[in-house]
């Protein structure tokens, strides 16, 4: 290997480069002020966190909203067909909600959002659901995204959804709560005839 010592700014460090089998390293961050050095970080952090996390998940997701819209057209065209009576308004209300992804990205990239909506949409209908399309953010067009290299966790992808329905779920009890409370303050009709 090769030892060095650099003085960059106020600060001294040791570098050892070269090394034949290397255990660890450690990343130098420079900019011109604190904050940007702390987005520096924050985008160096993230970024190992999700290859930390496709390893240990050992799969990922096709990412640019290929993956709710592809769950949410399960939802409309294979579960809610299959279910009957209320359920199924909450079933098509859940495939909604989860459109809100790819939504965004079309909304922040200045695109329409309807008609990304449904050209994805139209783009996966076309290949009889079986290719993972998401927005192209650049173009507002469909594109396959695992082509382009845009991937997503897998674990994110279940902590959004289990989140999402348990948050769901506490709004509705809370919901019901205040609905049976209001309930117990009224007075029963006939009961001021005794």
């Amino acid at each position: 290997g090769k030892v060095s010592e650099v003085t960059l700014g106020e600060d001294k460090f040791t570098f050892v480069e070269e090394c034949q089998h290397p255990k660890s390293c450690t990343l130098l961050l420079q900019g011109p002020n604190s904050h940007t050095i702390d987005q520096i970080k924050d985008a160096v952090r993230d970024g190992l966190r999700a290859v930390k996390n496709a390893i240990e998940d050992q799969a990922v997701v096709p990412g640019a909203g290929a993956f709710e819209l592809a769950a949410a057209m399960h939802l409309r065209n294979v579960v809610a067909k299959a279910t009957k009576g209320r359920a199924k308004l909450g079933v098509e209300a859940y495939a909604e909600a989860l459109l809100v992804i790819p939504k965004t990205l079309a909304e922040n990239s200045g695109f329409d959002v309807q008609d990304c909506i449904l050209n994805l949409t139209d783009a996966r209908e076309d290949s009889d659901c079986t290719l993972a399309v998401g927005l192209d953010c650049t173009s507002g067009d469909p594109m396959i995204p695992a082509d382009e290299g845009i991937w997503d966790n897998v674990r994110v992808k279940r902590q959004c959804l289990h989140l999402s329905t348990v948050l769901a779920s506490q709004l509705l009890l809370v919901d019901e709560v205040m609905r049976a409370g209001k309930q117990m303050g009224r007075v029963p009709e006939g009961a001021d005839d005794m």
